[in-house]
This record gives C-alpha cells, sequence and structure tokens, in this order.
C-alpha cells in the first residue's frame, strides 16, 4: 500500500558528504513522524534521526552537528544530509515513515529497503 524508496548511498572518503532521500509513495492520506536508521554489520538497528510532520528534528548524539534530517511534505520525501562522514558511520541506512493510509484511515510503519553508507579512512 505504502513503498519506501531510498537512494544516495555510496562510498566516500572520511570527511566527505553524503545526501540520502527517501521518497514515499501510495495510499498517503498523511504522514507523521520520518526517520532515518542505520544498522552495522553485527550492530544493532540503531536511530540516527527523527522529524515530524511541522519540522521538529531529533539526533543521535553521535551525529549532532554533522548530520541534518529534513523533509518536502509536498513531495512526501525525507532526506539526510550527512557532512563530516567518519568510517563508523559506515552502514546500511534504512528510512522509516509512519503513515495514515486513505480511506481506512489506517495507521502503520512503513521501512524502505535501505542503502548502502561505506566511509573509507
Amino acid at each position: 500500500q505504502v513503498q519506501l524508496v531510498e537512494s544516495g548511498g555510496d562510498l566516500v572518503q572520511a570527511g566527505g558528504s553524503l545526501r540520502l532521500s527517501c521518497a514515499a509513495s501510495g495510499r498517503i492520506f498523511k504522514i507523521n513522524d520520518m526517520g532515518w536508521y542505520r544498522q552495522a554489520p553485527g550492530k544493532e538497528r540503531d536511530l540516527v534521526a527523527t522529524i515530524s510532520s511541522a519540522g521538529n528534528t531529533d539526533y543521535q548524539d553521535s551525529v549532532k552537528g554533522r548530520f541534518t534530517i529534513s523533509r518536502d511534505n509536498a513531495k512526501n520525501t525525507v532526506y539526510l544530509q550527512m557532512n563530516i562522514l567518519k568510517p563508523e558511520d559506515t552502514a546500511v541506512y534504512y528510512c522509516n515513515a509512519d503513515v495514515v493510509l486513505s480511506i481506512t484511515r489506517r495507521r502503520d510503519t512503513y521501512w524502505g529497503q535501505g542503502t548502502q553508507v561505506t566511509v573509507s579512512s
């Protein structure tokens, strides 16, 4: 019913920048919070940043001052601008959205397929 398509993951050198995008499509009435999570090999999936429909943001301490989450409500898209990337940022990054569906008004959480970010030293 809802699909989240991510893009922007790449191989980049330490100190470089990337911008991730995640576009939601389908039978969407509205989207509440959106967020980015990441999972490194052998690690738990951790919250990176969230943003409300009004634009209020929250960040994991390790990315504060380096990453910026934003959204374009007209495009149902959330972004993650990543600057001063470090090798420890290497992970699969997943988009998440809290969605209210059209017609049924059913509320559910959806995930993107993940995009690989690799930061070399």
